[in-house]
């Protein structure tokens, strides 16, 4: 694994969680001193309890409710955060100098630490392995023999650049984000709960709260001098948030560490995640502008999908295709988000017609119900699905089916199994998959041939029978089952008695045990 940053601290995590062995290089002597990141949304939360750090993150962040949005001064109104269907429905302001120790501390638990101060050098691809040169703290050089290499160091990628994948896309032009954190004596009330928007003309302000006191202060803007290097000074972020928010007494006392930054931004994809041995995560994989705090949400969710099937195929349960489905998958999820924030009309710099629609439109579209429900999706990620993934799929009789379908997230809702009361997720694993089948199906002979069809294979699965909790019906309807992924995500929707279309998604994807029958 090259870089600990969270994207490679997520998937060393869940590797050590699998059983495999993980070597991490970082040329950095430590997690990181500067806060960067600052946001994670409930898809991601979900994902770091899957890595057993979630307790800890929300004990560390605040937990965020709503966002008050302001058009040229006029409150226009607020916007809930909160979303249904997951053990987490609030997202966490958290900065990424907590959540690198966070994820280090959660990796030594599991008996591996990362070896700082070291750099990789070189890395060679041979056969069914590969050799990463390194040099340590002290000048010295060796040669790490590896089965898999991981590039999770960012924008250079020394695993990208190597192989000669390719990075497409475009350099950003007329806008940069400028960024303070500090406490701020305003005329706004200070809630730990409530983000703010304010929206000038060209200037898109957003306060955050932080959990060590103060705000983020993170600002997308034009770019008028694109000559201009080096982090703002505190009068120019004084200036810049006393005209957003129409507050010219405005004073701001930097927090400690100080963090001031001016970024300017690319967007871009690699054409591959994964080169035989070879595979790339977090920013080494794609990266865009940081609208809507997706970068590294995105990167965890990476992780998520990859180390599952990372495990499933160095362990032999799994054939050397479904390790394809990575590339695939995340690939299309980085294509979505980047496509989705170029349109986020609330982020970036607003032009004239914009903001006079905004303040016109706003009070109305921020008193719907249905606009509230869809922006909750969109920043919660909860939606999200794989439906396109050769990994998904749904059965004869089930295409175009209401309800969930192939490739969607299992929601986390109220259901019964064995007579119990539970909620979903506490019914998954992230080390196994699930067969979900309707409660009618319990104690059946369909059930005894379903569970009877899954053994055969060596990958890790569990059958329950459950009903969904009233109003829940769509999740799981009667006479159906559900493959699940670890990840969350169906793999096959079949009828309960379909054991046939069980049998052909097994087969295609994962290796029968040893002597076991067809």
């Amino acid at each position: 694994m090259i870089g600990a940053g969270p994207a490679g601290l997520a998937v060393a995590v869940g590797l050590r969680q699998y059983g495999l062995g993980v070597v991490v290089v970082e040329k950095e002597p430590g997690t990181k001193r500067e806060v960067r990141a600052s946001v994670v949304w409930q898809r991601a939360l979900e994902v770091l309890r899957d890595f057993g750090c979630a307790e800890r993150f929300l004990d560390r962040g605040l937990q965020l409710r709503q966002a008050e949005m302001y058009v040229r001064g006029r409150c226009v109104g607020r916007h809930p955060t909160t979303a249904a269907g997951t053990a987490f429905p609030q997202p966490l302001s958290i900065e990424q100098i907590a959540m690198e120790s966070l994820l280090a501390e959660r990796l030594a638990e599991l008996g591996t630490g990362v070896r700082w101060s070291t750099e990789a050098l070189g890395v060679r691809v041979r056969g069914e392995g590969a050799e990463v040169d390194v040099r340590g703290p002290g000048g010295q050089k060796e040669t790490i023999a590896c089965r898999w290499v991981i590039g999770c160091e960012g924008a250079h990628s020394l695993v990208r650049k190597t192989l000669g994948i390719g990075f497409e896309g475009e350099r950003r032009t007329d806008l940069q984000a400028v960024q303070i954190n500090a406490k701020a004596e305003w005329k706004y009330v200070c809630a730990p709960d409530t983000t703010y928007f304010f929206l000038e003309h060209r200037t898109c302000l957003i306060a955050s709260p932080r959990p060590g006191g103060g705000y983020r202060f993170f600002c997308f803007r034009d770019d008028p001098e694109p000559q201009q290097e080096g982090p703002p000074g505190l009068e120019e972020m004084r200036a810049l948030i006393a005209r957003a928010t129409h507050d010219p007494d405005l004073r701001l006392v930097p927090t400690v560490p100080p963090w001031f930054n001016r970024a300017r931004f690319h967007d871009r994809l690699a054409t591959s995640l994964r080169q035989g041995p070879a595979l790339l995560v977090g920013d080494s994989a794609h990266l865009w502008a940081p609208v809507g705090g997706r970068g590294l949400n995105t990167g965890l969710r990476g992780a998520h999908n990859l180390v599952w099937k990372l495990a499933a195929v160095h362990h032999g349960w799994a054939l050397d295709a479904l390790l394809d489905t990575y590339s695939a998958e995340q690939r299309a999820i980085a294509r979505d988000v980047m496509r989705q924030m170029r349109r986020n009309l609330l982020e970036l710099p607003p032009s004239r017609l914009t903001l006079a629609g905004m303040r016109l439109l706003g009070p109305a579209l921020l008193a719907s119900e249905g606009f509230n429900r869809r922006g909750q999706a969109l920043l919660s990620e909860l939606p999200r699905t794989h439906r396109r993934s050769a990994l998904s799929t749904d059965a004869a009789g089930y295409a175009g089916r209401r309800g969930l379908r192939a490739g969607d997230r299992v929601p986390d809702v109220p259901v019964s199994a064995g007579g119990r009361q539970r909620r979903l997720h506490d019914m998954l694993s992230y080390d196994r998959w699930t067969l979900l089948v309707d409660g009618a199906a319990e104690g059946t002979a369909d059930a005894a041939a379903l569970r009877r069809s899954a053994g055969r294979y060596a990958l890790p699965v569990d059958v329950t029978a459950i009903r969904a909790g009233r109003g829940h019906g769509s999740v799981l309807a009667p006479g159906t089952m559900l493959l699940v992924r670890p990840d969350g995500h169906i793999g096959l929707r079949a009828a309960a008695a379909d054991r046939a279309a069980l049998e052909a998604y097994l087969q295609r994807w994962f290796v029968p045990k040893a002597g076991a029958g067809q």
